[in-house]
Formats: C-alpha cells, sequence, structure tokens
C-alpha cells in the first residue's frame, strides 16, 4: 500500500502526518529532534506495514540531519515542497489564517497525495558537489561580511583619518588593512619615513614599491584630521575593524583554493571552465548551483525562473504585464549577472548581445540579466549534454538560425 509523509521541519521538533491514497489520515506523530526520534519514523514505518518504497515523503527543506537519516534508511522518492507552494495551499483547507504545524504536516501530504504527478523528486548530488556548495555559500558569507565592515571602517576613517581611507586603490586589501593596524592615526603616519614604509611593505610583500614614495608625500601633505579625544576613540574601532577583516580575508583566500581543489576533480569541472568570463569563484558556483541531478531541473525555464533571470508574465482578458521576478533564488542571480557582466571581455556573441538589448533596457542590470539568462540557457544544454561550450560552434549555429528559409 502505498503512502504519503508529510513532515513539517523545525530545530527542536518534527510533525509528521501520513494519508493513505484515499486521504485518510493514517498516523499522526510528534518526534523529537535527536536520533532516538528519527527512529520512530522507522517504528511507524514497520507497524503500517509499508516499505521504503511505498512511502513517499514531502518536507519544505532538505538541508537538515533528518532528511540525511531518510535518505541513508532508503526512503525514496522524497520531494522538497517550496514554502510558496505550500503557503499558498492552506486556502484549500480553511478560509481563516488558521495554521499549526500538525495541520502543515497534513497539508504536505496533502499536495503529495494530489499533486505528485507535478512534483519532481529530489536527489542528493555528490558529496564533492555538496561540499562545494558549502564553501561557496560560505565565501559569499565572507565577502558581504568584508563589503559591510570596508564600508563602516571607511565611514569611520572619513571621520577622523580621511588619508587612510585613500592611500591604497582598495581598502579591503590586505596591505591597507595592515596599514590601519599598524598606523591607526595620521600622527603616527606622519612619523613614517621612506625606509620604515619599505621595510613595512617588504613585512607584508606588497608588489608595488614603486609606488611607496607616492603615498608617502600623500601621507606628508594630508591635514585634515579629527580633535585629539575623537582619534582617540577612532583609532581603536578602526584597529579592530582591521583585525577582523584580515581574519575574514585570510580565511576567504583559504576557503577559494579549496573549492579550487575541490572543482578540479568533479566530473563535470570541463564544462565549466569552458564558459568565457567565468573564473575561479564564477566557475564552482555555477556548479553548485546546478548540482548533479540532471531531472531536477528538466527545462532551461527552470534554471532561469530559479535564478530570476526571466520576468513573470501576467495575462488575464485584456490585462499583460511583464514583471521582475522577485520569488528566486538570489545568490544565484548575483551569479549568473557577475557571469553576463565578465562575459563581455572574452565573448562575441555576448558583446553583440549586449549592445542590441541595452537601449531597451531600463538600466544596466536589466540588460545584464536578459544577457545572463541568454547564457543560462545555453549552459543548460551544456549541463544536460555534458559537453563545453565552443564559441566558434555557438556562432555558427546562431549564423544558421539567421539565415532565411529556401522555399523550394
Amino acid at each position: 500500500m502505498k503512502v504519503y509523509m508529510g513532515i513539517d521541519w523545525s530545530q527542536s521538533k518534527h510533525d509528521l502526518c501520513v494519508l493513505n491514497p484515499a486521504g485518510a489520515c493514517l498516523a499522526q506523530l510528534v518526534i523529537a529532534h535527536a536520533q532516538e526520534g528519527f527512529w520512530q519514523i522507522e517504528e511507524l514505518r514497520g507497524q503500517l506495514g509499508v516499505s521504503h518504497a511505498e512511502c513517499t515523503v514531502g518536507i519544505e527543506t532538505t538541508h537538515n540531519l533528518l532528511v540525511d537519516f531518510l535518505w541513508d534508511q532508503g526512503y525514496s522518492p522524497i520531494y522538497l515542497l517550496h514554502p510558496g507552494l505550500v503557503k499558498s495551499s492552506r486556502g484549500r483547507f480553511r478560509q481563516s489564517a488558521a495554521r499549526s504545524d500538525p495541520s502543515d504536516a497534513l497539508l504536505l501530504a496533502e499536495i503529495l497525495r494530489t499533486d505528485q504527478g507535478r512534483l519532481l523528486p529530489w536527489q542528493p548530488d555528490q558529496p564533492l558537489t555538496r561540499q562545494i556548495r558549502v564553501k561557496i555559500n560560505f565565501v559569499s558569507f565572507l565577502t558581504d561580511n568584508i563589503t559591510r565592515l570596508t564600508n563602516w571602517q571607511r565611514t569611520l576613517l572619513l571621520r577622523y583619518y580621511p588619508v587612510a581611507a585613500e592611500l591604497f586603490s582598495l581598502l579591503h586589501s590586505r596591505i591597507a588593512q595592515q596599514f590601519i593596524r599598524a598606523f591607526p592615526s595620521l600622527q603616527a603616519a606622519k612619523e613614517l619615513d621612506l625606509a620604515t614604509l619599505q621595510a613595512f611593505a617588504r613585512q607584508h610583500r606588497y608588489p608595488r614599491t614603486d609606488k611607496l614614495p607616492a603615498l608617502l608625500a600623500k601621507l606628508q601633505q594630508a591635514t585634515l584630521q579629527a580633535a585629539p579625544t575623537i582619534t582617540a576613540a577612532c583609532q581603536t574601532e578602526a584597529q579592530a575593524l582591521a583585525t577582523l577583516l584580515l581574519e575574514m580575508l585570510a580565511a576567504r583566500k583559504t576557503l577559494q583554493r579549496e573549492i579550487r581543489d575541490l572543482f578540479l576533480q568533479h566530473p563535470d569541472h570541463a564544462i565549466y571552465q569552458s564558459l568565457p568570463g567565468t573564473g575561479a569563484f564564477l566557475q564552482p558556483a555555477l556548479l553548485a548551483k546546478f548540482g548533479d541531478d540532471r531531472q531536477r531541473l528538466p527545462t532551461a525555464s527552470r534554471v532561469q525562473a530559479l535564478a530570476g533571470t526571466s520576468p513573470v508574465t501576467i495575462r488575464s482578458g485584456k490585462r499583460h504585464s511583464v514583471q521582475f521576478r522577485r520569488a528566486c533564488d538570489h545568490q544565484f542571480r548575483h551569479i549568473a549577472q557577475q557571469w553576463a557582466r565578465l562575459s563581455l571581455r572574452s565573448s562575441v556573441w555576448a558583446n553583440a548581445y549586449y549592445a542590441q538589448v541595452r537601449p531597451r533596457c531600463h538600466s544596466d542590470s536589466h540588460a545584464f540579466r536578459c544577457l545572463a539568462n541568454r547564457w543560462l540557457a545555453i549552459l543548460w544544454r551544456l549541463w544536460q549534454d555534458r559537453v563545453p561550450y565552443d564559441e566558434s560552434y555557438h556562432l555558427m549555429q546562431r549564423a544558421r538560425r539567421s539565415q532565411p528559409l529556401e522555399i523550394g
């Protein structure tokens, strides 16, 4: 007998509901988020007399230990139900906004029972892909926080030590942060001579030694500074931020090396390496977003919707509007748009397409999103066929499609 198990997940406990094919509730259960609670699911399955293959499971997230347990025990298929789908389906059972964890578990099981045909089962990626994805997410987290802390630090420096914010080309570079930590005030920096500055540069492996005299001159000419009381209060905070940023920059650099090593071991790495404009970060980032399961994204439009590069079209009666897609993987959209922007340096057709669509777009971001939409369709085809990108072949195909048909 086939059964449908809906699991409403939370951090401390999980609500389960099991339905039969007719929609009758066979069991409802609350288990703890612990190994003992997980094994209660196996006990329940034994009491119902169904095999793992006869038990279809639906849950709103796959990133937890419960799903790992279910997969290890042999439960298949497991469906990942988007929270938006669950939220929009609550009106099937009640008109009010009332809800509870048991009712959500029942709803998950009911969605599986009635709508399984239009849902795609979840398949776990291989461990290598999961490792890459975790590290990519951490690099993105570090990058966002480096940007946030650098902006905070720049505002602080402009308050009491403006020249330090402009001394080096990038404030978030290691040499800039080492300088702020070593010379946290204009008074300390003005005591520098060229020999001391050169020794500092050698210690921190700064390659642009030819710029040191100009940097020293800029420091000597600087006059804007805050009152001593303000400087004393701010320089401690600036040094603390520099220490945090240096640790985060070092952690990100280590992660990027680890990601590259893992990426080169992946069987699909040649596909992503062949893409114009991608590099050491975007190649594994795109791999992590596509994953290994070719059935999870059966069409290019699924990828484009997931990344938010394709718009949402609304047609109803005389109404027809095209809107920006807000419900998507925002990190994926950022990665895709960054790839589109960088591809202009090395792809002939990408430049031509961007030049064609930019006048009709509201902004550069809009134009890059249109280009990213095209790139994702190409990558989806390469990913499905397991072949690398060939610019000359792509140009030949575009030329062939643009030729008028001969009617004989």
